[in-house]
């Protein structure tokens, strides 16, 4: 097995809502880093408050399917927020369609849950010193997603921490009183966001905001976690 001898990491974060994957993604990877501090996140709003908390984080391996979040906003959200961290997407949907729009949303690399640890580590060895890694079904040659998604991708990139959490929470459906109610704050507030995610995704109505934000979203096939 290969040592990932080239960098070494001081800081990494495994986003994952399931406890075994993130567990076994650690151990794995301390035989290789032994010195790494490895930090949990189980959804994507304990995610956002570790990256926020930590001063420096050199890696955040992020599930396409965090609680909280849909589809490539997180990735979207993550990357314009902290634009010095590295996100790599590591997920069981190994679609190489979904593979090049990460990249193209700022992946600093895609690695299929299925691949073996040697494969994993010298993965991120590479991503540690710059590079963008994918297997090799989903590089370049595929045809990436329309300028329409990438466009509304760099408007939700403009969204506040709260404003993308409250578009994100009414894309599962809440209406602005069980957010004001979960989040703390008043209805008025929440309406204020509201208008204002609705003028920086250049829509008319909470409808068609909630559409923009389907436009990042993934297929989450049972098979595919």
């Amino acid at each position: 097995m290969s040592r990932l001898l080239a960098i070494q990491a001081e800081t990494v974060i495994v986003a994952d809502d399931h406890p075994l994957f993130r567990t076994a993604i650690k151990e794995a990877l301390e035989a290789e880093q032994g010195e790494t501090r490895f930090l949990e996140a189980s959804s994507f709003e304990s995610l956002q408050e570790l990256v926020d908390q930590t001063r420096e984080v050199d890696l955040v391996l992020l599930d396409l399917h965090m609680p909280g979040v849909s589809g490539f906003a997180g990735l979207v959200y993550l990357c314009k927020r902290y634009p010095s961290v590295p996100v790599v997407i590591i997920s069981a949907n190994e679609d190489p369609v979904v593979i090049r729009r990460a990249l193209e949303h700022g992946a600093a690399g895609f690695i299929p849950k299925s691949s073996s640890i040697d494969t994993i580590t010298q993965a991120i060895s590479s991503i540690l010193l710059g590079e963008i890694w994918a297997p090799a079904p989903g590089r370049s040659e595929l045809a990436g997603r329309s300028g329409s998604e990438l466009e509304m991708a760099e408007r939700m990139a403009q969204l506040t921490p709260q404003q993308f959490k409250v578009l994100m929470m009414m894309s599962q459906g809440l209406l602005n009183k069980q957010i004001a109610f979960d989040l703390g704050v008043s209805e008025a507030t929440i309406k204020a966001h509201v208008t204002a995610i609705m003028n920086k995704l250049g829509v008319s109505n909470r409808t068609q905001a909630v559409l923009a934000a389907t436009q990042l979203a993934v297929a989450n096939p049972n098979s595919a976690r």
